[in-house]
């Protein structure tokens, strides 16, 4: 893809997407949306690599399992995932309290 073409799918002046191809400019959390869209991709795919962000390996494998449940094991699975993160926060806010 051409820097035009690039400037054009995200609606962004071709002399911006060169600036932020040779680092001289940081797009702004607006442009990296039209970024996105305009490659037809997800702002975290222009952010972080590939094992950069997600589950680790020992979490990848059941999450992907997870994914193939029926819509309303899933919600079970974030209901428990979702209680066992707030009671995780809770003892470290208590921690931190003394």
């Amino acid at each position: 893809m051409t820097q035009q073409t690039l400037a054009d799918a995200a609606g962004i002046h071709v002399s911006q997407i060169r600036r932020y191809e040779t680092n001289a400019a940081q797009p702004s959390v607006d442009a990296l949306v039209k970024l996105a869209r305009g490659l037809a991709t997800t702002t975290d795919a222009l952010l972080f690599d590939d094992a950069e962000r997600g589950p680790q390996d020992g979490l990848r494998l059941p999450f992907e399992a997870a994914e193939t449940l029926d819509p309303e094991e899933q919600r079970l699975v974030r209901e428990l995932l979702d209680a066992l993160l707030l009671k995780h926060q809770v003892r470290r806010w208590e921690a931190a309290k003394g």
